[in-house]
C-alpha cells in the first residue's frame, strides 16, 4: 500500500518505453519540454533491456539506462524506471536484482513487444499466451527486488485475439506485482487504429493502479480513454513524440481552452530540435537518421515540420540540417 500511495498520490503521466524512438537522447528531450511546460512526467519507462542466458553486465545496463550514473534521473529530473524482457524467471529475477544495486528505482516487465524477433524468441507479447510464465516471472523477480523497490508489467490485450484476458488478468493479480500498464490492443492489432480502451476497464479488477496506454494523441482522446478504460492514469506514447506539449495540454483541459503555457510552438521546439542533432551518438550518420525519424512524426502535429521535411529529407549533412532549423526561425 505504501508503494501505491507514494507513486500515485494523483494521476500520473508517464512516457512510453519505445523500442528505437524513446532512447536516452529522446527521453531527455521529451521530459525537459515537459517540465518546462510545468507539466513534468511522473516517470518514463526505459527501451526494454533483453535479458537471454546470464545477468547482464553494468556496461548493457548504463548503455540503456545511463540516466543510473545521475540518481536515475533525466537532465530535468525525471526519474527512469528499467525495462526488462525475457523468458526465463531466474534470469530475469537476477537481473532485476542487479539493476536495483546500480541504482533502478523501479523494475518494468515487457509483456507487450510485438515485435517478430523478440516473440520468435519467447518474449514480448507472445508470452501473453503464457498467462502461467507470466505469473512465474513477475513473481521471481517480486521477491528478488528489495520491497521497497516497485515492480511493475507492461501488457497488451492478448496475443492473437482476447480470449486470454482473464487468464491474464489472475495471473497478475496473483503475481505480486504494484501496478499494470495495459496498450489497449492485442499483439496481431499492431498500432492500427483504434485502441480498445474500454477493454482496460475489467482489470480494475486488480488491487494494483492500472495505467492506460495506446492511440492517445490528443486531448480528446486522451478523456475518451479515461472515462473508457476506468483509469485516470495515462501512458502516452507516439502522440507525445508527435507533440511534445501532450502532457500539458491533456492536463489543462480542453484543447480549445488551453492556455498558452500549455502549447509548445514551433518556434519554442527548433531549439530542442537542434539540442537533439547536437546530442550523442555512434555517428552524425545515425544522428541525422534518428531525426529524420523525429521530424517525420513531427509533420503530424506541426505543419511546419512539412515544410521543413521537404527541404531535408535527402540531406545527410548535420550542419546543413541545423542550418534549415535556425534560418527558420527567421522566417
Amino acid at each position: 500500500m505504501e508503494i501505491k500511495q507514494q507513486f500515485f498520490k494523483q494521476p500520473v503521466r508517464l512516457l512510453a518505453p519505445m523500442e528505437g524512438l524513446t532512447d536516452p537522447l529522446m527521453r531527455q528531450i521529451l521530459t525537459q519540454i515537459a517540465s518546462d511546460l510545468g507539466r513534468p512526467y511522473d516517470w518514463s519507462v526505459s527501451e526494454f533491456i533483453r535479458v537471454t542466458q546470464t545477468v547482464l553486465p553494468a556496461h548493457v545496463f548504463y548503455k540503456y539506462v545511463p540516466e543510473l550514473h545521475h540518481n536515475a534521473k533525466t537532465a530535468s529530473g525525471t526519474p527512469i524506471h528499467v525495462q526488462l524482457l525475457g523468458s526465463e524467471a531466474q534470469l530475469m529475477a537476477e537481473n532485476a536484482a542487479f539493476a536495483c544495486t546500480l541504482g533502478a528505482p523501479a523494475i518494468d516487465i515487457n509483456f507487450g513487444c510485438p515485435a517478430k524477433t523478440v516473440n520468435n524468441h519467447r518474449g514480448g507479447s507472445v508470452l501473453l499466451d503464457e498467462p502461467k510464465i507470466m505469473y512465474e516471472i513477475i513473481s521471481a523477480v517480486r521477491q528478488a527486488v528489495p520491497s521497497h523497490i516497485p515492480v511493475s508489467a507492461k501488457i497488451r490485450l492478448g496475443y492473437t485475439d482476447t480470449s486470454r484476458m482473464d487468464d491474464i488478468r489472475g495471473a497478475i493479480s496473483d503475481s505480486g506485482a504494484d501496478w499494470l500498464t495495459i496498450h489497449a490492443r492485442t499483439k496481431t492489432q499492431g498500432y492500427k487504429p483504434p485502441a480498445y480502451w474500454d477493454k482496460i476497464d475489467t482489470f480494475n479488477q486488480l488491487k494494483i493502479p492500472v495505467i492506460a496506454n495506446g492511440e492517445i494523441w490528443n486531448v480528446e482522446q486522451s478523456q475518451r480513454c479515461m472515462v473508457q478504460s476506468g483509469t485516470t492514469h495515462l501512458m502516452l506514447g507516439r502522440g507525445a513524440v508527435t507533440r511534445p506539449d501532450l502532457i500539458a495540454q491533456i492536463d489543462h483541459g480542453h484543447q480549445q481552452n488551453l492556455e498558452s503555457s500549455a502549447t509548445l510552438l514551433w518556434e519554442d521546439l527548433i531549439t530542442h530540435q537542434i539540442q537533439f542533432l547536437k546530442g550523442q551518438a555512434r555517428n552524425d550518420l545515425v544522428l541525422v537518421g534518428r531525426y529524420k525519424q523525429w521530424l517525420g512524426m513531427l509533420t503530424k502535429g506541426y505543419s511546419e515540420a512539412q515544410i521543413l521535411w521537404e527541404k531535408v529529407k535527402r540531406e545527410k549533412s548535420k550542419a546543413a540540417i541545423i542550418a534549415a532549423l535556425q534560418l527558420s526561425t527567421q522566417s
